[in-house]
């Protein structure tokens, strides 16, 4: 089970809502993943006008939990605001705080990211905060005492998958909290290889709202999650330079 504060899931798959083809296509992606955390950027939907459509709408809301997230924010203050506001509309405590320092790779501020947590932690928010791969930062967030950690696998939307897998298992060693890979998967490889490394959880959207049929890239990528976890928990075989035989040499028939 996945524990977020005081939050339990099944799912290890938090799935995102953007650039779906169709309201139908979305409905059905996110049923065939069984995620149960659903994540939507709160500046994009208009969550206090019933009279424009959005994929709250085609879904039962009693079966998920809502992750906003504070994506378009550039300080910490923006952040803040973002996340009462989705508060105020009854979503979620819950928030993915999302602070972007570059606007071309759309790697998060660090220290707007450092700003925004401290502020939500003390507003009573359950954080998650998306970073890139610093150990050092991750760490900071931890002992700041976050809900979560998000590091990104290669920038959003990349689908570049796992470009430093080294720094994510030091966050992962390192963490006393969640560790959820977000950002740049892209296939089923990436969602899987994340998990073998020990993550707790994978966040992705592009991969599966891009891909040519976002319904089987939604299985494809829960059934990945789950069988990377099962190999972690499982223990891989060591790697070695040379080859062993399959077959036990002792006890042969002779010659």
């Amino acid at each position: 089970m996945l524990k977020i504060a005081d939050k339990t899931f099944s799912s290890r798959l938090l799935l995102g809502t953007g650039k779906y083809p169709s309201f139908e296509t979305q409905k059905e992606a996110v049923r065939v993943s069984e995620a149960e955390i659903l994540t939507f950027a709160v500046r994009r939907m208009n969550i206090f006008e019933p009279s424009q459509p959005n994929f709250l709408e085609q879904l039962d809301l009693s079966k998920y939990t809502l992750l906003p997230n504070t994506a378009g924010a550039k300080t910490a203050e923006e952040a803040v605001r973002i996340a009462k506001l989705a508060k105020a509309s009854g979503l979620c405590d819950m928030v993915k705080v999302e602070i972007i320092g570059c606007g071309r790779s759309l790697l998060p501020d660090p220290v707007e990211t450092l700003r925004a947590t401290e502020m939500l932690l003390e507003e009573g928010f359950i954080v998650l905060p998306y970073t890139s791969d610093d150990v050092v930062l991750a760490r900071r967030l931890c002992e700041m005492g976050v809900h979560a950690i998000m590091p990104g696998a290669s920038p959003i939307g990349s689908g570049r998958g796992i470009l430093n897998p080294l720094n994510l298992s030091f966050i992962i060693d390192q963490s006393t909290v969640p560790v959820i890979i977000d950002a740049g998967i892209g296939s089923p490889k990436d969602a899987a290889y994340a998990m073998e490394l020990g993550a707790d959880a994978v966040l992705l959207n592009t991969a599966v709202s891009e891909a040519r049929d976002p319904v089987k890239m939604a299985l494809a990528m829960k059934l990945a999650i789950e069988a990377g976890q099962l190999g972690y928990e499982a223990g891989r075989m060591p790697k070695r330079d040379y080859a062993i035989a399959s077959s036990p040499m002792e006890g042969l028939l002779p010659n």
